[in-house]
């Protein structure tokens, strides 16, 4: 399997007050084509920083790259132009941030902010992109297309608002999809919902995943392989089976005992002989 993105060194620093801190410090990972990773740890450990510096939008200023490169078919995405990286953003890299509701703007409508990525990517004309807007929140599983299209985000509940930066991030069809958290501040069914609509959306489009969670029983059910982060570095990376059934790091030991799904049997992991797909 080729890589499509590739992560070699990559290191983001911050400046403040207090001194300088690297939150991510020479990481390194591979995602093949239609292949899903995850990017797992707990909350400060840089998994978010890591998928942010991947579509170059870290959160200030005071937040760079400061080394490594990250290599996206082939390509350089530290060394490209802002105009070429916009070109990328959106188009062959689809990003489901971890709060919607923060990442959709409340003062345009849900048809407007899923419309405009088609025009601006694909070049379709305003008919052609309203007809594309309402299969694409057909596709994510929202009735009323129509309706939903014409709302703004505060109208709507938590799990559509998610379904709709799906839509968003799905619209041009990209070669990687980066969910940072999907499922975060979502009850538990519809958790399941968005993760088997990632997946279905995956296996239809032939899309890379980088699934960024803290949550492991996402992980054993979602992805191939599964990379675990802590103090902004990538302790052990591996298959899905081999990482629950034969972890090496003692960190990633102590996150599987701490797993309360797991210790009471309910979670059904992968078993050595099956495989796992993503």
């Amino acid at each position: 399997m080729s890589a499509l993105l590739r992560v070699e060194d990559l290191r983001v620093r911050v400046d403040a007050r207090r001194g300088t801190s690297f939150p991510v410090d020479g990481i390194g990972f591979e995602i093949g084509r239609g292949e899903t990773l995850g990017l797992v740890g707990e909350s400060g450990s840089g998994k978010s920083l890591t998928a942010m510096s991947i579509i170059r939008l870290l959160p200030t200023r005071a937040v760079r790259m400061d080394g490594g490169r990250i290599l996206f078919d082939g390509e350089d995405m530290a060394g490209i132009s802002v105009k070429d990286m916009r070109r990328v953003r959106g188009n062959r890299i689809g990003t489901i941030f971890q709060e919607p509701m923060t990442a959709l703007n409340p003062a345009f409508t849900v048809g407007f902010q899923i419309r405009e990525p088609l025009r601006r990517h694909l070049g379709l004309g305003r008919k052609a992109a309203d007809d594309r807007v309402r299969e694409l929140l057909e596709m994510v599983g929202i009735e009323r297309s129509a309706q939903v299209a014409a709302s703004y985000p505060h109208h709507l509940s938590g799990g559509m608002r998610q379904r709709v930066m799906i839509a968003i991030a799905m619209s041009c069809e990209p070669d990687l999809l980066i969910a940072d958290e999907p499922t975060t501040a979502l009850d538990v069914t519809t958790q399941a919902q968005i993760l088997d609509l990632i997946l279905q959306l995956q296996e239809s489009h032939g899309t890379a995943v980088l699934l960024v969670t803290h949550d492991l029983g996402v992980v054993a059910e979602s992805c191939q392989r599964v990379a675990v982060m802590r103090h902004g570095r990538i302790l052990e990376t591996g298959g899905v089976r081999q990482i629950f059934h034969a972890p090496q790091h003692a960190y990633t030991q102590a996150l599987l005992e701490s797993m309360p799904a797991r210790n009471a049997g309910k979670l059904r992991l992968p078993t050595l002989g099956e495989e796992v797909f993503g």
